[in-house]
């Protein structure tokens, strides 16, 4: 191990806690420290080289990402989580019918922050700031139950040490207030899961924002460079941002009517998407004037009308001065997808660089540059819906790629051009990003193994039990029945227990079905065929067995049901 002198040392729990990297002993990498440490030094030189060729006017000698990752979670009270064997085990409901309210009214939403959350939300506060870290914003989400903090945007390196901690703490604080603190992608089913939305620029030492259009973005050759730069990475390296996404909990989430899909694009709104347009076509681009927003209200003043809205369904979008990588899951370090953001950069701006210092005219060889490339990765831009059926029609058109689970992901670190890129930036070697490829699967393969015996475990203790303890009651009503008159009508009595009947039955064919082919999976040893049987059987085998058992939640009196519904969960913290 090595102190990380750029990352600020803090006292946590009476302790000197001092950011360090940690490698083998031959040298290879074995933490997320070290490659972003190292793609921010492959940044800065290349970022320096094309400021270079174009004047360099404000003297800058070095170049930084910055990020601020907004981190969403959900808080349920704690006495309740206790109840729920998959909440302890695996973060998430593995079971759960869908409640009668969920987010349909989005009251939670614009409603006001519920005041046992805000005590907690307060005593956070206090906790991250004697750490350093400036929590600014922090607000209800979408979901029942889902809440949101937003940091103050610090320097990539920092950040993601902030961010990890921000995540301890949030649980620990927490169970000051008998809550529990899930940061899984999806802990319920049917409603909005959480991100950890990626903030991304990159600025000069001098205080020059490269991600900034300024006044005339059209005009302004230095930004569209770099615009240029990041739409050929997301293009050419779209693999990899998804990779460095992917995990199995994400896999829940991705895709969902409110997280972007896996298939990945850039959004970069009306007025950029209309420079960007004019450049490809060779066209002048003109300007669109600017609206004023008028209240209808005298006492209101005046405001301009932004000239592009913000588009919430892009996995990766401009947002007026920076990037905005959506994808991230909310449980993930930040580190990974910065690596490859960062990398994925110095790589197309060494490629400009090139051309740039072997040119007579740096003026129109970089509007040359910015041509090509936008004519080139054009493919990669889309300002429309991409929840919609149709953008995934279109994306496979265009031919971008669309994995949609981890175990489809993972590939990538092997990929040629993937592994000459971290070689060349000296980021990963081909044996570190090998390992990095076994354990990302090894982790998945582990995480569902988990996920699915977890499920056997609560029907046979649970589930069955409660079903069979509340049929038994239901037969012995229409048995009570028929001894004090075989006239007596007990149609109701009858279809119930029939229903229960019938889908216990399929319950225990499914759960027999699932531990039969965990079985099976316990004999492949090949890391790469092991998740792929996990993702084609055994995630069916438990899609299949959550149906029987949410159908009998459903049907069985909530008096005998064993766990906390969601309604229950849902709504326990008032």
């Amino acid at each position: 191990t090595a102190w990380d002198p750029t990352s600020y040392a803090f006292i946590k729990d009476r302790t000197l806690c001092i950011p360090s990297i940690f490698c083998s002993y031959g040298g290879q990498v074995l933490d997320k420290k070290t490659p972003l440490l190292r793609s921010l030094q492959a940044l800065n030189k290349q970022s320096l080289r094309v400021l270079n060729c174009l004047g360099n006017e404000t003297g800058a000698t070095h170049v930084d990402a910055f990020v601020g990752g907004e981190q969403e979670y959900f808080l349920i009270d704690r006495d309740l989580y206790n109840k729920r064997e998959d909440l302890r085990l695996c973060g998430r409901t593995l079971f759960g019918a869908r409640p009668p309210k969920g987010q349909e009214m989005e009251d939670h939403y614009f409603g006001t922050i519920k005041p046992r959350v805000k005590a907690f939300m307060d005593d956070l506060d206090v906790e991250l700031w004697k750490l350093g870290i400036y929590a600014k914003t922090e607000h209800n989400e979408a979901a029942p139950a889902q809440h949101e903090l937003a940091p103050i945007y610090a320097l990539a390196n920092t950040a993601t040490d902030q961010n990890q901690l921000t995540m301890e703490i949030m649980k620990t604080v927490a169970i000051r207030h008998n809550l529990a603190c899930l940061i899984h992608e999806k802990p319920f089913a049917g409603i909005n899961g959480s991100g950890k939305h990626n903030n991304w620029s990159v600025s000069t030492n001098t205080g020059v924002n490269l991600f900034d259009p300024g006044k005339a973005p059209a005009e302004n050759t230095q930004f569209l460079l770099f615009l240029s730069a990041v739409i050929k990475g997301v293009d050419e390296y779209q693999d990899l941002l998804r990779v460095s996404a992917a995990s199995p909990s994400n896999d829940h989430r991705l895709g969902g009517n409110e997280a972007p899909p896996a298939i990945v694009s850039l959004y970069l709104g009306d007025e950029l998407g209309a420079v960007v347009d004019a450049i490809e076509n060779d066209e002048k681009f003109e300007a669109a004037e600017k609206k004023v927003m008028k209240s209808g209200v005298k006492v209101i003043p005046r405001f301009d009308k932004d000239t592009s809205d913000r588009n919430r369904t892009s996995p990766f979008a401009f947002t007026g001065n920076k990037f905005e990588f959506r994808m991230v899951g909310s449980s993930a370090s930040l580190s990974t997808p910065n690596v490859v953001l960062n990398t994925m950069l110095a790589e197309e701006l060494s490629q400009f660089a090139d051309r740039l210092e072997n040119c007579d005219n740096v003026e129109l060889e970089s509007w040359n540059i910015i041509s090509e490339t936008l004519k080139e990765h054009g493919r990669i831009v889309f300002n429309g819906n991409n929840y919609s059926d149709e953008w995934v029609e279109e994306a496979k058109r265009r031919g971008l790629v669309n994995l949609k689970t981890t175990a489809d992901a993972v590939p990538a670190y092997l990929d040629e051009k993937n592994i000459e890129l971290f070689a060349k930036h000296k980021i990963y070697t081909r044996e570190e990003l090998e390992s990095r490829y076994e354990i990302t699967l090894e982790t998945y393969c582990k995480s569902m193994h988990i996920e699915a015996v977890t499920m056997l475990d609560m029907v046979k203790k649970d589930i069955t039990p409660a079903v069979c303890k509340y049929m038994g009651v239901l037969a012995n009503t229409i048995n009570s029945k028929h001894q004090v008159s075989k006239n007596l009508p007990c149609k109701l009595e009858s279809d119930l227990l029939e229903k229960l009947s019938n889908n216990a039955d399929k319950l225990d064919e499914a759960s027999k079905k699932l531990a039969d082919d965990i079985v099976k999976a316990d004999k492949i040893s090949d890391v790469t065929e092991l998740s792929c049987y996990y993702r084609d059987t055994i995630l069916e085998d438990m899609e299949t067995l959550r149906t029987y058992a949410d159908i009998l939640e459903s049907n069985t009196a909530s008096v005998y049901w064993p766990y906390p519904t969601y309604t229950d969960l849902l709504n326990s913290v008032v």
